[in-house]
């Protein structure tokens, strides 16, 4: 089974559903101070924390823009880096936001996530078809969607601790990794997208995935990770 296979079942009956992982550090006051901001803001659907990583770096993924196929390939062509205070060229990570402010994101992470249960009763649960990766992006994409804010709250800053459980089968991750890029590209946008650019980002998905696979083999075990980062996020 993927991570979260069971869409946490029954969470639409809750007033709040949260999505937490093991390899993370929630501050004694921050599920208090994520319900307080839900409460108080009904058109928002779900919040997330800030996230920050063993060394007390940005988890990028803490804010994301929906990974459309002109913002993923400026983020693949490195221009997201190169302009990373552009709201056109930067929208993968959003980086051209403040990072200690509360913000309108297209989605925070699934690491840690709270939502409203009324919002889930509507838009329905996560999608099993998304083994791993995307799930999160999924749903909060569907979230905004139905007409409700996302918001990155960085209030609650959250220790981020990722990694550990992808590197222990990095092969079969990988590949899971690279699927969910295909399956959210095929629900969300391949609709409106000509056949022939469909074909071409499938392809060079399944090019991307051969190529780290690739590089994985190659690495010593310890230091075998799913993307260019461990816990890398489509």
């Amino acid at each position: 089974l993927g991570l979260r296979a069971a869409g946490f079942p029954g969470a639409q009956q809750f007033r709040h559903a949260m999505l937490l992982n093991p390899d993370t550090e929630l501050p004694a006051a921050g599920l208090r101070l994520m319900l307080a901001y839900l409460d108080a803001n009904p058109n928002v659907g779900v919040v997330g924390p800030k996230l920050v990583l063993a060394d007390g770096s940005l988890d990028k993924a803490c804010r994301r823009g929906a990974p459309t196929p002109a913002t993923a390939l400026y983020h693949l062509l490195g221009l997201s880096r190169i302009f990373p205070n552009s709201a056109r060229f930067a929208r993968y990570n959003m980086t051209f936001l403040p990072v200690d402010e509360t913000a309108a994101v297209d989605s925070t992470v699934g690491a840690c996530q709270l939502l409203r249960g009324s919002t889930l009763a509507k838009v329905g649960l996560m999608d099993e078809d998304f083994f791993m990766y995307g799930e999160d992006l999924d749903l909060n994409l569907r979230i905004q969607r139905a007409g409700y804010a996302v918001m990155y709250y960085p209030r609650v800053v959250v220790r981020h601790h990722k990694g550990t459980s992808t590197r222990k089968d990095s092969t079969r991750m990988i590949h899971a990794f690279h699927d969910a890029m295909k399956i959210f590209h095929r629900k969300h946008y391949a609709a409106q997208t000509p056949a022939i650019v469909n074909s071409a980002i499938y392809a060079a998905v399944n090019v991307l995935c051969a190529y780290r696979l690739l590089r994985n083999r190659l690495r010593p075990d310890a230091a075998r990770t799913v993307g260019s980062a461990p816990g890398q996020r489509i």
